[in-house]
């Protein structure tokens, strides 16, 4: 039975039919931008220039979409090179939080979404636009993500998401797309979405969604190798880190774009950085995707390592939970939440004496740190070592231990009157 009900618009920012003469759509090239491209044109007889953010994707052709977008009747396909500010201004920020969320995922959607926003809305207002258009669908994130960055940077521009109203599954929208002759890579065996750019890829879709099923990851990962097509032999890599930033690789200084790209390739050809992630969405669902990323898991987990190295114990245990929390406000489409600011100011502080070396071995999907140095390293030699050491007083640790037991020991004699 079919249960489904016709999408109504409740919300102000919403665009109606036959009130937009402009809209900007911004497009993947994908199933479901590709679809929406020629929808709008139709359903709302407007204007649609299309906007692709190079954000480092891993395994689109930007010159293919482009031209795609014109032949599909966009009235414009803009192209704008945004790596560098999206490494700087974005990723960034993620690497000195440790980002990660529910496990190993290392929000390179969400730590995207703000500056599509940005962009959409620029190239909005410069284009005499009143709309901006996205794919996201009403059950994700992203819907969340971008309509909220919009109309906080813009209130003025509505919003159309087709993929809210059309009442078209991923079915339906491989029929519309053969019938109005729109080219598109997903079939029926493999309707994967993704999302792509420097910081990772995110496939969803098919399979993946069931958490009963093992995902096809030879049809669903591109761009890498799965580890069991990763070479035999290890390989070893070093990044230097300046204030709590990726700044060489291998003994090559890098701007941090290039350095991602770079240990991207590095990584994918050992298939380091593939997870299958059940996780919480914001809309209350629980859902599974399969997301891979190089370059993010390699260089989170050697800044994990080194900010360790240089802080105190009390620093490490407030600054995992500080990590956690902009993790969530990441994922939950709070970027521009004042808290944000306020972490990202005490992160920034922290990250100040996070400068040394990070030593790597990658094998067969897997990576170890091996090394790390640091010029404002905690570690003492003298103290630490198990061999013999006048350096530490062990003559003080039985007193030590007496006192610091002395709740514990009391407690338990209490407990037993």
């Amino acid at each position: 039975m079919n249960t489904k009900t016709s999408y109504q618009k409740v919300s102000s920012y919403e665009a109606q039919k036959g009130q937009v003469k402009k809209c900007v759509l911004l497009y993947s090239g994908g199933l479901d931008t590709s679809c929406m491209l020629k929808w709008i044109q139709d359903a709302y007889e407007c204007e649609v220039i299309a906007l692709t953010l190079d954000v480092g994707q891993q395994a689109d052709n930007l010159e293919e979409i482009k031209q795609k977008a014109i032949k599909l009747g966009a009235v414009k396909a803009i192209v704008i090179d945004v790596k560098d500010e999206c490494a700087t201004e974005y990723i960034a920020k993620g690497i000195k939080a440790n980002a990660c969320y529910q496990g190993e995922y290392h929000l390179s959607t969400p730590i995207v979404r703000p500056l599509l926003a940005k962009k959409a809305v620029e190239i909005a207002l410069l284009e005499g636009a009143e709309a901006i258009a996205h794919g996201c669908t009403g059950k994700g994130n992203d819907q969340v993500r971008l309509d909220g960055a919009i109309i906080t940077l813009a209130p003025q521009l509505k919003i159309i998401a087709p993929v809210r109203e059309w009442a078209m599954g991923r079915d339906e929208e491989l029929a519309y797309a053969a019938r109005n002759g729109i080219p598109v890579k997903q079939t029926v065996d493999a309707p994967y979405s993704y999302d792509d750019n420097m910081w990772g890829v995110t496939g969803e879709g098919g399979e993946i969604e069931d958490p009963k099923k093992i995902p096809l990851y030879e049809k669903i990962v591109d761009a890498m190798n799965l580890p069991e097509h990763a070479p035999d032999k290890a390989e070893i890599v070093e990044i230097c880190f300046e204030n709590g930033l990726p700044i060489s690789l291998n003994g090559k200084a890098l701007k941090l774009s290039a350095l991602i790209q770079a240990l991207n390739k590095i990584g994918g050809e050992h298939g380091v950085g593939i997870v299958t992630l059940i996780e919480d969405r914001l809309v209350g669902l629980k859902v599974r995707g399969v997301y891979w990323g190089p370059a993010a898991h390699i260089i989170i987990e050697a800044h994990k390592n080194l900010e360790k190295l240089v802080s105190t114990r009390e620093e490490n245990e407030f600054k995992a939970l500080v990590d956690t929390k902009w993790a969530y406000l990441c994922y939950g489409a709070k970027w521009f939440e004042p808290l944000m600011e306020n972490l990202n100011a005490f992160i920034d502080k922290m990250n100040e004496k996070v400068n040394g070396a990070v030593t790597i071995q990658l094998y067969k999907g897997n990576m170890w740190v091996v090394a790390v140095e640091s010029p404002n390293s905690l570690f003492d030699a003298d103290l630490a070592t198990f061999n013999k050491s006048v350096a530490f007083n062990q003559n003080a640790s039985a007193g030590f231990i007496e006192i610091y037991n002395l709740p514990a020991k009391i407690a338990r004699a209490v407990k037993k009157i």
